[in-house]
C-alpha cells in the first residue's frame, strides 16, 4: 500500500484506484473497517477524497457504509457471489454472442494479443504457488474484456466489468484457501479457439462454465474453512 503523489489524474481518483484494488486483493479482509485517520497514514491522502472513494466503492457494493458506523469492507458470502454469478451469466453471455456476431479482424487480434500476454504471465508463476498476482489479475481481466470488447452497448460492458471486478475478490478468496494452484491456460485458450472459430454456442457454453467455476472454488474454500 504504497503513498501516491498526485499526477494527472486527480487526488480522488487515485485515492479510489489505491483503495478499491486494496480491497479487491484482499489487504483490507472482508468484514474490516475502514478508518479514515488509519486510511490517511496508509494512503497519504487527506479526508476528503479517502470519503469520496469509500462512497464510491459503497454504490459498487465493495464497501458498506453506516452513518454511526462508519465503513467497512463488504463481507463476501455463498449468496453475494451467486448474484454476482447470476448476473455475469445473463450480461457476458449475451455481450460475447453479440460480440461473435459482430467483431472483426482487430477485435480478434486484440483477443489473441491479449491471450498471449496471460499466458507469458502464467508461465513465470513459480510452481506451488496458489496466489493470484496482481499482473495477471490484470491481464485475466483484459483477456475476458477483450471477448466480449465488440458488443455494441458500452452501459452493458461498464456492468460486466464492474461485476468481473467485484467477483475478483472471490477469486482471491479461493486463491488463498485453495491447496494449489488451478492454471488456467488451456481452458482460456480453448475458450479462445471458441471465440475465434465463430462457434458462439460452443463458446458460450464454455463461459458459462468458466464463470461457474469461480462459483464452485469458492464454495469449496468456505466448506473448508468451516471444517478447520
Amino acid at each position: 500500500m504504497d503513498n501516491i503523489s498526485p499526477s494527472s489524474s486527480t487526488v480522488s481518483d487515485q485515492a479510489y484506484k489505491a483503495l478499491r484494488s486494496d480491497v479487491l486483493f484482499g489487504a483490507h479482509s472482508p468484514g474490516a473497517k475502514l478508518k479514515i485517520e488509519i486510511l490517511q497514514t496508509l494512503y497519504g491522502f487527506s479526508s476528503s477524497p479517502l470519503r469520496e472513494a469509500l462512497n464510491r466503492l459503497s454504490q459498487e457494493g465493495l464497501v458498506q457504509a453506516d452513518e454511526r458506523r462508519g465503513f467497512r469492507v463488504s463481507s463476501i458470502s455463498a449468496e453475494d457471489l451467486a448474484d454476482i454469478t447470476k448476473m455475469r451469466l445473463m450480461l457476458d453471455v449475451s455481450a460475447l454472442r453479440d460480440s461473435i456476431a459482430l467483431g472483426g479482424d482487430d477485435w480478434e487480434a486484440e483477443i489473441v494479443a491479449c491471450f498471449h500476454r496471460l499466458s507469458k504471465i502464467e508461465s513465470r508463476l513459480p510452481d506451488g504457488s496458489v496466489q493470484l498476482s496482481s499482473e495477471w489479475s490484470m491481464h485475466h481481466s483484459a483477456f475476458h474484456c477483450a471477448l466480449i470488447a465488440a458488443c455494441p452497448s458500452q452501459r452493458q460492458l461498464s456492468l460486466c466489468k464492474s461485476l468481473f471486478d467485484q467477483s475478483e475478490r472471490y477469486r482471491q478468496f479461493s486463491a488463498r484457501n485453495r491447496l494449489e494452484l488451478k492454471r488456467k491456460e488451456k481452458e482460456h485458450n480453448i475458450l479462445m479457439q471458441s471465440v475465434l472459430n465463430r462457434e458462439a454456442d460452443k463458446a458460450i457454453a464454455l463461459l458459462a462454465d468458466h464463470i461457474q467455476s469461480t462459483q464452485r472454488n469458492v464454495l469449496l474454500s468456505l466448506e473448508r474453512l468451516k471444517v478447520n
